[in-house]
């Protein structure tokens, strides 16, 4: 089940809040367990299995975490062995394939034997995702920032509430433990909720599902067969979808914590007014950044031993951040190209492009496609063909199919031009000079019915973020 899906909107969500909303406060986080195990196993049913790694999941974890108790012998070991068990999982539904494929064509190189792809596994959704959330726990309890829950229902409610179980934001448990406690519900939450969830479902289905048809239609042609302009076009296509997309799901979620009581973390912060790509990346899925910085770039020493082992750390950081995106050699490449351009700006590049505010800008329109390219296609045939298309340096490419971009100029320019409006801040602006007037509900009602009648028409597409 998905956020933008009738069945959520008209049956899940009325009914989960009728009901949430006459329970007792002392009832609410174990029906929201319930709750949230329904909605995950909605979406699970063809795999079952899966939905008992969850439960299983809660239970060793909060039993670990009780070992973790100050005092209690042996804390270090229970903390590995928690750590162990959690990302065994993530290795094996996510990444166990991707190093046994590559054994197995190095194996055969050497030996002459055909490679052997057998290692298919079905990824569980969300995994990535809830994996994080309780390491963060784990480990804060370790170090005794929080003290291990003493109930598996109000962690379970953590691990799995619904709104950012299967594509975030990752919510460090620090963050929500006094909440899991005592929360407080009021007509102005559920307005603002829903508010917010509105204007995330008009993201994704409005924009990120229209913009998205156009790179949709570029990869049905073939990479081999557009001209110049139009891969230019279908590059700030994709950056346009994958940010309306990821962008409207953490609005939607961050909107359904707020009716349930909850203040889940802002994952986006207007990232393509960014100057830099370090700055981007503060202001691009803020909560994933955040749980790296603290759990790997922090313990690895950060920035305090030196200018060579801050090299090595960012290094590390981003390499695991482009392998926690998919197990492929492009997100590995994707990791590799941020932490050179993060590098390089660390060395000045980045407070030229603070100084001259025009050139940052011009910096990024041409630098956040192309890393979204290689975010995009994995296969590096087919990658290599698209960056010929981008920099066609021999002109064998320019002239290819050359009105192409014309016709799909037709169809999708004015899309374009409303996605890169709304990645300014003037509609921001705008809106909160008229957030309380009746013209604000007007809108909302124009973006929900809107979005209704393009999901009865079946115009919708998978978020694209399930997939990591």
């Amino acid at each position: 089940m998905v956020f933008s899906s009738l069945p959520f909107i008209f049956v899940f969500l009325p009914l989960f809040f009728l009901i949430y909303a006459l329970l007792p406060d002392k009832a609410r986080n174990a029906f929201l367990l319930l709750g949230s195990l329904v909605f995950y196993a909605y979406g699970a049913w063809e795999t079952p299995l899966y939905i008992l790694l969850l439960p299983v999941t809660i239970l060793v974890n909060w039993f670990i975490g009780l070992r973790l108790a100050a005092g209690k012998p042996h804390r270090k070991l229970w903390l590995i062995l928690g750590l162990v068990y959690d990302f065994a999982w993530l290795f094996l539904f996510k990444y166990a394939g991707f190093f046994w494929d590559n054994a197995s064509a190095l194996i055969g190189r050497f030996t002459h034997h055909t490679a052997v792809r057998t290692w298919e596994l079905i990824l569980p959704i969300g995994i990535s995702f809830y994996t994080f959330q309780i390491a963060s726990y784990l480990i804060d309890a370790y170090r005794e920032v929080v003290p291990p829950e003493r109930s598996p229902i109000r962690l379970g409610a953590y691990l799995c509430m619904f709104p950012q179980l299967i594509a975030g934001p990752i919510v460090q448990y620090n963050t929500v433990a006094h909440q899991l406690r005592s929360r407080k519900t009021s007509l102005a939450r559920v307005d603002r909720g829903l508010r917010l969830f509105t204007l995330g479902l008009g993201f994704k289905v409005l924009l990120a599902n229209n913009v998205g048809a156009l790179w949709s239609d570029i990869a049905a042609v073939g990479f081999d067969s557009i001209s110049t302009p139009l891969a230019w076009m279908g590059a700030a296509a994709y950056s346009f979808q994958l940010y309306f997309d990821f962008y409207g799901y953490s609005l939607m979620a961050v909107g359904l914590g707020h009716v349930m009581g909850f203040d889940l973390p802002e994952n986006f912060r207007d990232p393509y007014l960014s100057l830099s790509m370090t700055e981007f990346w503060r202001r691009w899925h803020i909560t994933l950044g955040s749980w790296f910085r603290e759990y790997v770039y922090i313990p690895l020493g950060g920035n305090r031993r030196g200018e060579w082992t801050t090299g090595r750390n960012l290094l590390i950081v981003w390499l695991l951040t482009g392998f926690w995106h998919g197990a492929s050699w492009n997100f590995i490449l994707w990791g590799m190209l941020l932490f050179v351009l993060l590098f390089i700006e660390r060395k000045g590049l980045r407070r030229a492009l603070e100084r001259r505010p025009f050139f940052g800008h011009l910096y990024m329109i041409f630098v956040i496609p192309l890393s979204w390219m290689l975010f995009a296609i994995t296969d590096f045939r087919q990658l290599g063909i698209y960056f010929g298309r981008l920099f066609p340096f021999t002109g064998r490419f320019a002239g290819l199919m050359a009105g192409d971009w014309i016709e799909q100029g037709k169809a999708f320019g004015l899309m374009l031009l409303i996605c890169l409006l709304f990645c300014t801040p003037y509609p921001k602006k705008i809106w909160k000079k008229i957030e309380h007037t009746p013209l604000a509900v007007v809108l909302l009602l124009a973006i929900f019915w809107g979005a209704i009648y393009c999901l009865y028409r079946g115009l919708n597409d998978p978020f694209l973020y399930f997939r990591f």
